[in-house]
């Protein structure tokens, strides 16, 4: 039976690499979209083959209702949701001074409500399930916390604080709940942001794919609260 894999902000550069690397396993994988060019390109990267077992969903990842109701939507055709990844983020520049509320909020809203919302409506049904895995997207940015982009920083600090928490509430119970910690990323918006940085020193987006699969895998049923480094 295929796994069943949950993947908010699989439609971004990174989301996309994740993506592909839960179907190149053969996994189901169901990532909701709001932008109709990146569902565009996500199903133009994927390959035919794969192309059956990907289930793109139009859902606003920051709403509750609409989150609950896509898990529920998955349960009712799969029965059980396998693996949840919180991919979804966004980054801006700003020290205290610089942000302002609506900066302050956004950065709040992209990086850690969406990871609160998505935990809070799949891991229930994991747990009564027993069993399930969650990886959450942090930045390695902010260990230790750094000045500059203090929304950012909060807001990801805030993710891996989410992480420990909730991996100290389901120890022992089937899921386990990690986090990739990221350094920067070789994704377009990052070249063209910094045109004077050579990208090969940058971290290929495949490889965190890779590191989210080994933390999503049955076999690491006893990593948990672990913040892995990338």
């Amino acid at each position: 039976m295929a796994r069943v894999v949950l993947v908010t902000g699989g439609s971004g550069a990174l989301g996309q690499a994740i993506t592909r690397r839960f179907l190149a396993e053969g996994a189901m994988v169901c990532v909701p979209w709001i932008v109709e060019a990146e569902r565009e390109r996500l199903a133009a990267s994927v390959d035919a083959i794969a192309r059956p077992r990907l289930v793109l969903e139009r859902c606003d990842i920051t709403d509750d209702t609409a989150m609950a109701g896509l898990t529920q939507s998955l349960l009712a055709r799969h029965r059980h949701i396998d693996v949840l990844v919180s991919a979804v983020g966004g980054f801006a520049m700003g020290d205290l001074a610089q942000t302002d509320r609506r900066l302050w909020d956004s950065m709040l809203t992209l990086n850690l409500t969406t990871a609160y919302v998505a935990t809070h409506a799949v891991v229930p049904p994991m747990l009564a399930g027993g069993g399930g895995r969650v990886v959450a997207v942090a930045s390695r940015a902010v260990v230790p916390p750094s000045g500059g982009f203090i929304a950012y920083t909060v807001a990801k600090a805030g993710v891996i604080a989410l992480v420990q928490a909730l991996a100290a509430e389901t120890r022992g119970r089937g899921v386990t709940v990690n986090a990739v910690l990221p350094s920067t990323m070789d994704t377009p918006a990052n070249r063209a942001a910094m045109p004077n940085v050579d990208p090969k020193t940058w971290v290929p987006v495949e490889a965190v794919a890779d590191a989210i699969a080994y933390l999503a895998a049955e076999s690491s049923g006893h990593v948990t609260g672990t913040l892995l480094a990338v």
